[in-house]
């Protein structure tokens, strides 16, 4: 079992207050987020202890979405102490996204 860990609208403040986060922002029914999603899933492994990995339901927490202006599905934003530092929409390999947490830890 990974460490993801999942966020909504409730306790994604609490959720990316310290540290280095990365938030899947996706929906059940997208392709390209069920591409991401094993991806996401193996970077929870590869930076636990590091940065903190977490996934948002688009769906069930529209609230949260739509205060970053989420407007395309899957995006991926990396957080830091709570300020958002990096944005990365759409499909990208994982080489890249495990690029963009390293180089803002």
């Amino acid at each position: 079992m990974s460490g993801v860990i999942t966020l909504n609208d409730g306790n994604f403040k609490d959720g990316i207050a310290e540290g280095i986060s990365l938030v899947d922002f996706w929906a059940p029914w997208c392709g390209p987020c069920r591409m991401v999603g094993p991806v996401v899933d193996e970077l929870a492994v590869d930076f636990e202890g590091r940065a903190k990995v977490c996934k948002l339901n688009v769906d069930d927490f529209g609230a949260t979405s739509g205060q970053y202006n989420v407007m395309t599905i899957p995006t991926l934003i990396i957080f830091k102490n709570g300020l958002e530092i990096e944005r990365i929409v759409g499909v990208r390999p994982k080489k890249d996204i495990a690029g963009a947490i390293e180089r803002n830890l």
